[in-house]
């Protein structure tokens, strides 16, 4: 059954609507949006290393004020102009278990996301996490003790399930969020800091390099994997002047700065759900989308956020999967070439290009002759010329394979003891050229590599738009692959490079957009909205936005 997932009610209707005609010429709308508040993991393991340390730093003329618990567990605040905060190793007085269900192990959340609601269809209470890699645990609060561990994972061995493991160990220290306020140190949990003028510097380690200004204010809180997170929560419209430009570049054209901004504000409330278990909604890197506060803010990119105020992406009134990735490689992937779960009918396959140069329907991709032809294309794209649209990178046997152990054994796979790689082929592609299903014949086995994981097993390819050419040696033996391919990400839905060349031939952001994700609609977003249909057997399961 579908859980729809709404915009939370009290967000009401955040613009009037507005003419979408050239969306480089917007107009401030009349209507002021009320902001979302977000909660985001900008440090996610405090703590990981004995030696961290963070510095906060009042802006000039102010001050910090610092709550937490004080000895005597009552509430506590402070106000200082700094604080370092360090972690310190508590000893217990009995060592305690720190022991998970590990269901599966994945480089990607939609790929852990699928896994979980497959697991959740056959009644077994699951969560995602990332303690690195993206995993699917057995429910801790469902399953809290070592024997119900247990006996869940000799139910599934029993079912021939090969990929659950318990990841466990003694604990006899925990790390303790340290720092000093007036003379006395403490060692707590939990630490809230907040500013008058609502502007927090961060830095990282001893030597207080980088330093980040954040807006809103900052929480340490303890996270899933014994150690803490310190979180930024800020309104939504100030999280995007931390975003767009990191993740356009400062000197990208307006339109496609206003179809970055769209995506990007689509994109952070379509996934509030991320970090549900660590209690916080995204990260502010990669495995979300890049965010460094108000450092490096850029003038076009925060004119492009205020003249586009609230508008979101959606189909059929719901938020998009608003993926984007740095580069196709000329063509655009479906949602299911990369990974599993319901199709998204808006990301479809696509040439990368303001003209016909290439006809999908006459000559589908999934032909390795005509994919082979296809890369072989270097001009009339939007992406020619840029360094990661067309690449060529060699490795030896020895080299794919010590990538391919580091891969295996993350997944806790039973091939990682392999000795030799004998061949691998391509077995099944899709219809864009994406690689769905490769093998890697070794000296113990056949390894079957599906869909994104043929881009996460190996380390030369920059996406899973390529095939590989065999390189032999001298006495004619098998020495190694190269991989030739193209694009520089996921390549779903739009091209950042994609969007720079059609912005400069002239069209809008909302060309942009419909070009990528044809069938969409901009509009205000408003409680009406779903933010996404999940196909979870459990309804209690809602954005972290709703629970506060």
């Amino acid at each position: 059954m579908l859980t729809n997932k709404r915009v939370p009610q009290r967000l009401g209707t955040v613009l009037a609507v507005m003419s979408l005609l050239g969306l480089a010429t917007v107009p401030e709308p009349a209507a002021k949006a009320q902001d979302v508040e977000l909660k985001l993991g900008i440090v996610q393991r405090f703590g990981e290393a004995p030696t961290d340390q963070l510095t906060l730093k009042a802006t000039s003329g102010d001050r910090l004020t610092v709550s937490f618990l004080s000895g005597d567990m009552k509430p506590k605040t402070a106000q200082v102009e700094s604080l370092k905060l360090e972690t310190v190793m508590q000893p217990l007085q009995t060592p305690v278990l720190e022991e998970n269900l590990v269901l599966n192990n994945e480089s990607t959340f939609e790929t852990a996301e699928d896994k979980a609601n497959q697991w959740r269809q056959l009644g077994i209470e699951v969560e995602i996490t990332q303690p690195e890699r993206w995993q699917v645990w057995a429910k801790r609060d469902v399953y809290p003790t070592p024997l119900l561990r247990r006996m869940l994972l000799e139910k599934l061995k029993a079912q021939g399930d090969t990929t659950a493991y318990l990841s466990t160990k003694m604990v006899e220290k925990v790390p303790r969020a340290s720092f000093v306020v007036n003379g006395f140190r403490y060692s707590r949990r939990q630490l809230e800091i907040s500013a008058k003028k609502n502007l927090i510097q961060v830095s990282r380690g001893q030597d207080n390099k980088n330093p980040r200004l954040y807006a809103g204010h900052l929480q340490i809180q303890p996270n899933a994997y014994g150690n803490y997170t310190l979180v930024n929560q800020v309104p939504l419209e100030t999280y995007l002047r931390g975003v767009v430009p990191h993740e356009i570049g400062g000197g990208a054209p307006y339109s496609a700065v206003v179809a970055q901004t769209i995506l990007a504000r689509t994109y952070a409330l379509r996934n509030l759900r991320r970090f549900a278990a660590d209690n916080y909604e995204l990260c502010a890197d990669v495995h979300c989308q890049v965010y460094k506060g108000l450092t490096d803010t850029v003038p076009l990119a925060d004119k492009a956020i205020a003249q586009t105020k609230g508008l979101v992406l959606t189909y059929n009134n719901e938020l998009v999967d608003a993926l984007y990735s740095a580069t196709t490689g000329g063509v655009t992937a479906p949602f299911a070439d990369i990974w599993n779960g319901p199709e998204r009918p808006y990301l479809r396959a696509i040439v990368d290009s303001p003209s016909p140069v290439w006809n999908l329907a006459q000559k589908s991709l999934a032909d390795e002759n005509n994919f082979r032809q296809f890369i072989n294309l270097k001009q009339g794209f939007n992406e020619t010329g840029r360094d990661v649209f067309r690449w060529r990178r060699t490795r030896t046997l020895e080299q794919i394979a010590q990538h391919l152990k580091r891969y295996l054994k993350n997944r806790n796979n039973s091939l990682v003891n392999f000795t030799t790689i004998k061949q691998i082929q391509v077995v099944k592609r899709s219809p864009a050229g994406r690689i769905l299903k490769l093998v890697v014949q070794t000296d113990i086995g056949n390894l079957e590599i599906d869909k994104n994981d043929a881009r996460s097993a190996f380390e030369p390819p920059l996406s899973t738009l390529y095939y590989l050419e065999p390189i032999y040696g001298a006495d004619k033996s098998l020495q190694g692959y190269a991989f030739v391919g193209g694009g520089f990400g996921h390549g779903v839905g739009m091209s950042q490079d994609g969007a720079y060349n059609l912005a400069k031939l002239g069209w809008s952001g909302e060309k942009i957009l419909n070009f990528y994700y044809p069938g969409t609609q901009i509009q205000p977003l408003s409680s009406s909205i779903i933010f996404w249909k999940s196909p979870e057997v459990s309804s209690t399961l809602q954005p972290a936005a709703t629970k506060r």
